[in-house]
């Protein structure tokens, strides 16, 4: 690996200076590094493209930001967790040299992640367009009101919800809000997504799983205002009969994984404490 970039999280306190001392312990093995901010969006597109390998500092969140930067260049990550859960990093602050030095000499193998591209559809028109690894969620602001939605599958009417929101998720969602909201939980390897409701009310109740060829679209009713929500991040308000439109996304996202393959499980089992 000849270039890498190091993403620090500018609220978390120790992020900066271990990215600074990543840089340094680069440097001495002679490879060029760039370093910016997780949340710098004009610095992260002019700087991605032509890197080898994403080193990115902080928690799910952190990687989640870079997944839409990476996954358009089709470079891996190598997460080292620095928040609260850290289901996709592949390192600690104590231990990441030893990984990373596994990395840079090739002892690694790739992980590819489904992502997501969602698109809201307002009067015929193509409004908005995202890339998402986590999940879309769409459904009511502040107000404790409920949303009616109708899903469509291929063309065909599915079912029609009355809930607070619902979630589209992929296998790498399925740890997050769709776990805490019921839905099943996916290993990253397979090619499916799910859609999940979110408190529903005298309507269908179960989560359904979709191939990745599958072809959605939310139909929105409401009174009062809905947001469209990717990957956590600021809502889109949404008009009554707008359509979200969710696919398989063109790209991947890659990650640089040391573990076995199995270290899905054993992390998903540590960290909801039903480890040995």
């Amino acid at each position: 690996m000849n270039r890498i970039g190091v993403l620090y999280h500018p609220k978390v306190t120790e992020s900066h200076p271990l990215a600074t001392e990543i840089e340094a312990w680069l440097a001495q093995r002679q490879i060029a590094t760039w370093q910016a901010s997780s949340y710098d969006d004009e610095r992260l597109a002019q700087m991605v493209g032509g890197s080898d390998l994403l080193v990115v500092l902080g928690g799910d969140g952190s990687l989640l930001r870079a997944a839409s930067f990476s996954s358009k260049c089709d470079i891996p990550i190598f997460g080292i967790n620095l928040g609260r859960v850290g289901f996709l990093s592949e390192a600690q602050p104590d231990n990441w040299p030893e990984k990373l030095a596994r990395v840079l000499s090739g002892e690694f193998w790739t992980e590819n992640r489904l992502m997501l591209s969602a698109r809201i559809r307002r009067n015929g028109r193509i409004l908005h367009t995202f890339s998402v690894l986590n999940d879309v969620v769409v459904g009511r602001g502040r107000q404790a009101r409920v949303v009616r939605f109708q899903l469509h599958v291929d063309g065909d009417l599915v079912t029609n919800y009355t809930a607070d929101a619902l979630i589209v998720a992929t296998p790498t969602g399925s740890t997050a809000y769709s776990m805490a909201s019921g839905g099943p939980l996916l290993p990253p390897q397979l090619p499916n997504f799910v859609v999940v409701p979110v408190a529903p009310h005298l309507t269908f109740d179960r989560a359904i799983i979709f191939h990745e060829q599958a072809e959605i679209a939310i139909t929105v009713h409401m009174d009062h205002r809905a947001y469209l929500t990717p990957d956590g991040t600021d809502g889109i308000l949404l008009e009554d009969e707008d359509v979200v439109l969710v696919t398989k996304a063109e790209e991947s996202c890659k990650f640089a994984r040391v573990e076995s393959s199995g270290y899905f499980y054993r992390r998903l089992m540590g960290r909801l404490g039903y480890s040995r």
